[in-house]
């Protein structure tokens, strides 16, 4: 069994590229939104958490990158306890026995012991304002945020994800060494990084 966990800052095409990765692998995905629901909303019933899982990583289930903004509502810092059910769903996905790939909640420092295949995703701040608004542009024009909004919640949203960070590992999110594959999307088609990525992971494995 291999595990592929995807951190990333905002905006850099993490998701998108753990997506592509688990369909050109035939991996199983999970992404941030799928395991904060299941900790949330479910508070971990051993029954309803098995039959989640057993669809495989919900590869199904729609997702919008503007869940991350409506968190900044609800989580201007770490929770404990959601900390606690988030760890204990990803040791759930591990138990499983299942390749999977991970976006996010530090599941590369959670699921140490299963020595997964680390990547961490950036971009250059101009790149990641690029890809928010080409996203923006999606919803109704009434409801649109500004680019000084995006560019705001990207900052908060780092700024989230690095207390978090630091929370569980005692380290800081720049810190490369913990991570086996550090990618710059920001002059990259995601779809063809994908390729060169999972050829990478991969051979990770076979050794």
């Amino acid at each position: 069994m291999h595990i592929i966990t995807i951190s990333r800052q905002f905006g850099s095409g993490g998701r998108e590229l753990g997506k592509r990765l688990a369909d050109r692998l035939g991996w199983d995905y999970y992404d941030r939104e799928i395991i904060d629901s299941i900790a949330r909303d479910h508070g971990l019933d051993p029954e309803f958490v098995k039959a989640a899982f057993a669809n495989h990583g919900w590869h199904n289930v729609p997702l919008t990158y503007r869940s991350s903004f409506s968190h900044l509502l609800f989580d201007p810092a770490p929770d404990t306890e959601l900390l606690i059910r988030e760890r204990e769903t990803l040791r759930g996905i591990a138990e499983l026995g299942n390749n999977c790939i991970i976006i996010g909640r530090d599941a590369d420092v959670v699921l140490d012991d299963y020595k997964p295949f680390r990547i961490y995703v950036c971009a250059e701040m101009g790149a990641r304002l690029a890809r928010c608004m080409k996203h923006e542009q999606k919803q109704p024009e009434n409801e649109r945020l500004s680019e000084k909004q995006i560019l705001r919640n990207i900052r908060c949203i780092d700024r989230n994800r690095k207390m978090t960070r630091e929370v569980l590992t005692g380290k800081s999110s720049a810190d490369a060494s913990a991570f086996d594959l550090t990618v710059s999307t920001t002059n990259w088609d995601i779809k063809r990084l994908s390729a060169a990525v999972a050829d990478f992971a991969l051979a990770f494995f076979e050794e």
